[in-house]
């Protein structure tokens, strides 16, 4: 029998360590998501996260460390594309055909990332992407976004929301993101989210690696997949906010092949539906604290 949380975690974690407040070069960041193949803990890895403008740049910087044999699994990434465009989007099926050649480094672009904030611009959207990538949709959440989700389901597409950042004013209200979580739930589709989600519990926490950095409070990604897990079988909107803000790691037992939470309890069938069709990952600077903090807590498979 899996463990609770290899079940809600398994492949979760879309290392993004270009991005803040890590923010490494490339040569670093490539060199870190080999090594975290390699880690007892790669369970929990998921995709490798880059811009489409340096896709080159990967393939320059990571021609040693991909897998080359047929035993070996093929890095798989998350493509940014920053407009969808049929020159970005010519780009990334230039860069499937040369990685789908026999030999050639094994890598797989087949998810892209955009942005939307209209019905209108989620269908033009996924009017000009192939019909073989899958497509995650980041949208605002400051005002309902149940229509955007719906586009987003009409589509075949999947939503990704942002859940911080570098500034306290980054991060959505627990009623902004429990509605979010909502919506996809009503509508059935599947969700990924990013930034701020570092740490496996809401706490305070500092927003950046800088000496000078400001702090916050932070979203736990427990906090946020326990939600959507809980939201999918039937939680009510006001348990999931507070479960939203829940900061204590004593609340969380494990029971029985399941996950309680002061009086509410998930089995393992709900976790694995919960990761096949609602919370799928979310992108994190860093792969190494999640999985360490988690271990810290005694949560850790």
């Amino acid at each position: 029998m899996h463990h609770p949380f290899r079940l809600l975690l398994a492949g979760a974690v879309d290392y993004a360590g270009l991005f803040p407040p890590a923010g490494l070069d490339m040569p670093a960041a490539v060199r870190n998501y080999a090594d975290y193949l390699k880690f007892p803990d790669r369970w929990a890895l998921g995709r490798f996260v880059v811009p489409v403008a340096r896709l080159g740049e990967l393939e320059s910087a990571a021609a040693g460390l991909l897998p080359r044999s047929p035993s070996q699994d093929a890095w798989q990434l998350a493509v940014l594309l920053a407009t969808g465009s049929r020159e970005e989007l010519d780009g990334l099926g230039e860069f499937n055909c040369r990685h789908a050649a026999e030999g050639a480094p094994a890598t797989s672009a087949d998810v892209v990332e955009l942005k939307a904030d209209s019905v209108e611009s989620v269908e033009r959207a996924m009017a000009a992407v192939p019909a073989y990538l899958t497509v995650y949709i980041e949208i605002p959440i400051n005002r309902d976004p149940a229509d955007l989700i719906a586009a987003i389901g009409r589509a075949g597409a999947r939503a990704k929301v942002r859940t911080g950042g570098v500034t306290p004013d980054a991060f959505p209200t627990p009623r902004d993101l429990v509605r979010f979580l909502r919506a996809c739930a009503d509508a059935g589709v599947p969700c990924k989210a990013t930034a701020g989600l570092h740490h496996p519990l809401r706490a305070s926490y500092r927003l950046s690696y800088e000496p000078d950095s400001a702090t916050g409070v932070m979203y736990g990604f427990l906090n946020l997949f326990l939600a959507a897990a809980w939201l999918r079988a039937g939680m009510s909107d006001a348990d999931a906010e507070r479960l939203l803000e829940e900061r204590s790691a004593d609340s969380l037992r494990v029971s029985d092949g399941g996950i309680e939470w002061r009086g509410h309890r998930l089995d393992a069938d709900a976790l694995r539906l919960a990761r096949a069709d609602r919370i799928l990952s979310f992108g994190s600077c860093s792969f190494t604290e999640p999985v360490s903090e988690l271990r810290a807590l005694g949560l850790a498979p």
